[in-house]
């Protein structure tokens, strides 16, 4: 009969959904960072970083076969200074490849964002894919956060603040 076929592909297909977040799990709980699941298919953790302690969020989205994947700087907007932050996080943005940044309208908070296609097939979110997907957030954080700090904090503009945060040093003191 076919209703014990259609039961065991409903287990699969459930293995399935939350396969990319098991491996970011198991990433994280790797890496040592303390890790939560919130609900199905999403899971956060706190990763330490050399300017902040960063939040971490892997949502999946089955339907979709997407991984969204978002970092969160701990740098909060008042709105007094969002204007200048929307026009930091465009000069921002085009120095990136993967990913960007956005000011989230309803919370001030700034977060990195990226989204990953994620084949339903057998292989899924590779461990490597989930350090990559980590990784590649927290560079980015940790590359822009002095950036969002001198124009909330420093009273740079943005120009002079990203020339200021991404000026290459030559040699070691």
């Amino acid at each position: 009969m076919s209703l014990p076929a259609r039961d065991e592909d409903n287990a699969t297909e459930e293995r399935d959904d939350g396969a990319p977040i098991e491996v970011l799990e198991a990433y994280f709980e790797a890496r040592g960072w303390p890790c939560e699941r919130t609900g199905d298919g999403e899971i956060v953790a706190s990763a330490p970083g050399s300017w902040a302690q960063y939040e971490l969020r892997g949502v999946w989205r089955p339907e979709d076969q997407v991984l969204q994947f978002l970092a969160f700087p701990d740098v909060k907007v008042s709105a007094d200074k969002r204007a200048a932050m929307y026009e930091t996080l465009g000069l921002v943005n085009e120095q990136l490849w993967l990913g960007h940044f956005e000011l989230w309208s309803s919370s001030g908070l700034i977060v990195f964002r990226y989204a990953a296609l994620v084949d339903g097939g057998d292989d899924g979110l590779s461990f490597e894919q989930a350090e990559s997907l980590s990784e590649a957030a927290l560079e980015e954080c940790e590359r822009f956060y002095p950036v969002f700090q001198f124009v909330l904090w420093g009273g740079k503009s943005p120009t002079e603040a990203i020339q200021a945060a991404l000026i290459e040093t030559a040699g070691e003191a």
